[in-house]
């Protein structure tokens, strides 16, 4: 009797209410299922038109597609992540920069000393290594002097590769970080002339101290090179030495910016790399490298004094390397993405 009230009900609705039946049948079932235990059931259905309408109702039953016959779609592939680069633009490592002379700047003095001396530090290592290798290869050094030079250039880097990824206070690179930042009003003019100072101070307690050290080593006594490159730099015009300077340091500041912008570490290493090799192998002038190996090579027995190593070196090749990193790196990248750029632009 149950069947028969609902399939009578069924045939006094239209077709999709049919689907829906009050019977004790489970209805959470597919249609195929509910629809065969109705019809398997006998009905004693009164009236040709009854039984025909029952009929109808079994066989739309029966035939009914199976819910689970439709095809499900896939689920959705995850969005991928976003594209990463270990390479910052250029407007956003001038603003990391920019905060990095705003920090060295703003350092007590014993800091930016102590910093100094570990940066002179490592750049003498760096020499050290590369003069080392350049002078035991004389066979090179006679039939093919440009090998020998490239040689020392390959390995004289290490030295700025410990600056920038230990920490230290290069003078010649600070020259354009610290000013940066001065630019950016992110550090007093008084603040970035006082940590260059420290940090030139710095840089030649370590280089003189690693000379003495290395002298005292032995390891360098029958090798001509330092003495020989302590008479070449010394014997230089200052017009020359301001010259060789500049673009000395204008390549340096160049592989501290490019190292900058790396957040790798053979990223950092293959941006500070070439320039460096590039200013050796040419034979430019770098004040810092210079306290090392004419410190050396006076140590040694080059027919150089103290004296002449300030005049004749490091004064016009400190004066050519400061130009460098403020006018030929640090003034052209605040007008390009600095405030300083933004107000020049306004006032016209």
């Amino acid at each position: 009797m149950q069947a028969q009230h609902c399939l009578q009900h069924r045939s006094h609705v239209p077709a999709p209410a049919s689907r829906s039946c009050t019977s004790n049948l489970p209805c959470h079932l597919p249609i195929q299922s509910r629809s065969s235990r109705i019809c398997s059931k006998p009905h004693n259905i009164a009236g040709p038109s009854q039984s025909t309408a029952s009929k109808l109702i079994c066989s739309s039953l029966a035939t009914s597609t199976p819910a689970s016959s439709f095809p499900v779609p896939p689920p959705s592939p995850p969005s991928p992540p976003p594209l990463s680069t270990s390479v910052q633009a250029p407007g956003a490592n001038f603003n990391a920069i920019t905060n990095t002379g705003a920090a060295k700047a703003a350092l007590p003095e014993w800091k930016s000393l102590l910093g100094g001396v570990l940066a002179g530090a490592y750049i003498s290592f760096g020499c050290f290594l590369s003069l080392s290798v350049g002078g035991s290869i004389p066979g090179i050094a006679t039939s093919n002097p440009g090998l020998q030079k490239l040689i020392m250039a390959m390995l004289f880097p290490v030295n700025l590769m410990m600056v920038t990824l230990c920490g230290a206070e290069l003078y010649t690179g600070n020259t354009a970080v610290v000013s940066v930042a001065m630019f950016e009003g992110k550090a007093k003019v008084s603040q970035a002339l006082k940590g260059l100072f420290y940090s030139f101070l710095g840089n030649w307690i370590g280089c003189f101290g690693v000379a003495a050290a290395v002298a005292a080593t032995g390891l360098m006594a029958a090798n001509p090179l330092p003495a020989a490159v302590a008479v070449a730099k010394t014997s230089l015009d200052p017009q020359t030495a301001i010259v060789r300077a500049i673009l000395c340091n204008w390549l340096v500041c160049l592989a501290v910016w490019m190292a900058s912008s790396a957040s790798s570490l053979p990223g950092k290493v293959l941006g500070l790399w070439p320039p460096v090799v590039a200013f050796f192998a040419i034979g430019l002038e770098h004040s810092i490298a210079n306290m090392f190996i004419i410190s050396l090579g006076i140590m040694l027995g080059a027919k150089v004094t103290f004296a002449q190593l300030w005049t004749s070196n490091l004064l016009p090749v400190t004066f050519g390397n400061t130009v460098a990193g403020v006018l030929c790196v640090a003034l052209p990248y605040a007008l390009l993405y600095g405030t300083l750029g933004q107000r020049l632009q306004r006032s016209s």
